[in-house]
């Protein structure tokens, strides 16, 4: 899905987060991720493949 040059990491990469942000729904508390993650703002997230990464927030409220 990505079109950057280098392309952004692939949705099923470590640093999948680092990827370019394409739609934002603050109100909703979600944004798009260009390889295709959805990202909320408790730091879960859903994988394009329909996986889900729970909340991977710190001890102290922040996103480790």
């Amino acid at each position: 899905m990505c079109q950057h040059q280098p392309p952004c990491p692939d949705a099923n990469a470590s640093d999948r987060e680092a990827a370019c942000l394409v739609a934002y729904h603050p109100e909703q508390g979600w944004g798009l991720l260009c390889n295709g993650v959805v990202i909320f703002e408790d730091t879960g997230e859903l994988l394009p493949d329909g996986r889900v990464i729970p909340a991977h927030r710190s001890a102290y409220g922040r996103a480790a």
